[in-house]
């Protein structure tokens, strides 16, 4: 009963209006009641501030700027194995596995499509079907920076606008075709092992997704969909992220999605539903390196 009630709010609420109150809040410098906010937070979550670069908690002026803390150098090891793909967020997997056609896994009687996910680019969803996908699940108490799982050259990334719902497992079992309805950032890669996608998901309360190469991509929300292109490995101007490079961040914690094309990657045997992600661990073996990693420009 409590479980519908819950999922009923996510209908009826103003997600929007209460997204950009919190958003507001977070950003103001509050003194005492920014302390205040900070420590209960922390204390309610159970964060482990001993792993942030400032454990203080009494020093963070606003309460993005705890949100967003970096971790302490050490705290995260990146794996250096040259085959091995790298955990993009500390979370939990809320799904991974093969994309069957278009179709990927949401939770237990919800799918959705590659297409729809990636707003109608239906070119390159081609490239990702029967491809392999995951679902990282970031709580609050997380760390939310999020960072690469491979070398990778930015190629494209589209805003899509849309829904504000909570990305939790209760919302993702009862919310059909949450992440391709959710607002969210589709960032392209050309890769070593071919096109990789990695997208940050939006949800209630989630203030801002930015990048580090864009800075803040939302707000504003204009109710458009935008999107930028950029140049290939090698040339002028492009911006090459190395494996475990920070490549955003979310200001309140929402969802990443991966997606990899048939045949590149598997995943670690130790991953399933569920499963604690700590960023820099384990994520993916390569499988196969294809002879050619062009990412369509549409």
């Amino acid at each position: 009963m409590l479980d519908s009630i819950k999922i009923k709010l996510q209908y009826w609420l103003p997600k929007l209006a209460l997204t950009r109150l919190a958003g507001w809040g977070a950003e103001k410098q509050a003194g005492g009641l920014t302390r205040l906010v900070v420590k209960a937070f922390a204390r309610y979550y159970r964060v482990n501030m001993q792993e942030a670069q400032n454990p203080d908690l009494a020093s963070y002026a606003t309460f993005n700027e705890f949100f967003v803390r970096p971790l302490r150098e050490g705290a995260r090891p990146i794996l250096a194995e040259p085959h091995v793909l790298t955990l993009p967020a500390d979370g939990a997997i809320s799904q991974l596995g093969p994309i069957h056609g278009d179709q990927i896994f949401q939770a237990k009687g919800h799918h959705y499509s590659l297409e729809a996910l990636l707003a109608g680019n239906y070119l390159l969803a081609e490239l990702f079907r029967n491809g392999l996908f995951a679902t990282t699940y970031l709580a609050p108490s997380d760390y939310h920076r999020v960072h690469m799982p491979c070398d990778g050259t930015l190629r494209e990334m589209i805003y899509v606008p849309g829904d504000l719902f909570s990305v939790n497992p209760l919302t993702a079992a009862n919310v059909p075709n949450l992440f391709a309805r959710n607002e969210r950032v589709i960032c392209v890669f050309d890769t070593a092992i071919g096109p990789m996608v990695q997208i940050l998901v939006g949800a209630t309360i989630v203030g801002s997704i930015e990048t580090v190469w864009a800075g803040t991509v939302t707000p504003p929300r204009e109710g458009i969909i935008k999107r930028w292109t950029y140049p290939a490995e090698g040339m002028a101007d492009a911006i090459e992220l190395a494996k475990g490079e920070e490549m955003g961040r979310f200001k309140l914690g929402s969802t990443v999605i991966n997606l990899f094309t048939p045949g590149s990657v598997q995943f670690a045997p130790q991953l399933h539903n569920g499963t604690i992600t700590r960023m820099g661990a384990a994520f993916a073996e390569i499988a196969a390196v294809p002879n050619a990693a062009a990412t369509p420009q549409t």
